[in-house]
């Protein structure tokens, strides 16, 4: 279960890199509109949907065996 933990935890700070990415793509955007910095949200969003289900399996177990 410290695996799922770690991947959780990494998982959370690929997606907080992603959304950082499509903040700076959107700021540049203006400057090229040929920029799609929507690709970078979509990448974040499936990141953190890996966290919460990670975090969410580990949290419902460590329920289970109380």
């Amino acid at each position: 279960m410290k695996a799922l933990n770690w991947i959780a935890w990494i998982s959370s700070g690929i997606g907080v890199v992603f959304v950082l990415l499509g903040f700076i793509s959107a700021l540049f955007g203006r400057l090229r509109p040929e920029t799609e910095s929507i690709n970078y949200f979509h990448a974040a969003n499936s990141f953190f949907l890996i966290t919460m289900s990670s975090l969410l399996f580990l949290h419902l177990d460590q329920h289970k065996k109380e």
